[in-house]
């Protein structure tokens, strides 16, 4: 089993910037590919970005140029940077395994995930 603690949220202006952590436990996290996701009120959860092992990059089309996603295999942490906010960005974050060795994983337990609010 595989636990995530997500950090970084808060309440930001739309144009602003956060920059949220993910720290996920075991020994096999460099070989996981990582995903990104978010629940905003009332909606289904969705995919935001992914970074595999190597470093290679998905991202939501809505995301695409405003947010990136990087990992330190050290730390067993992937981040998740997100720059010109918007209102719509409002929404729990959470990370979670999204493939083990190129193939789709289905999602280990879900952490708490760290809200994020974009509002003036």
């Amino acid at each position: 089993q595989v636990q995530f603690v997500e950090s970084g949220g808060g309440l930001v202006q739309p144009g602003g910037s956060l920059r949220l952590s993910c720290a996920a436990s075991g020994s096999l996290f460099s070989i996981y590919t990582m995903g990104w996701y978010r629940q905003a009120p009332g909606k289904q959860r969705e995919l935001v970005a992914t970074i595999s092992g190597g470093g290679l990059l998905w991202y939501l089309d809505d995301v695409k140029g405003r947010f990136t996603i990087s990992r330190d295999n050290a730390k067993n942490t992937v981040y998740l940077q997100m720059n010109i906010l918007k209102s719509e960005d409002t929404a729990v974050y959470y990370c979670n395994v999204y493939a083990v060795g190129g193939s789709y994983s289905d999602p280990y337990d879900w952490g708490q995930g760290t809200q994020v609010i974009v509002s003036s």
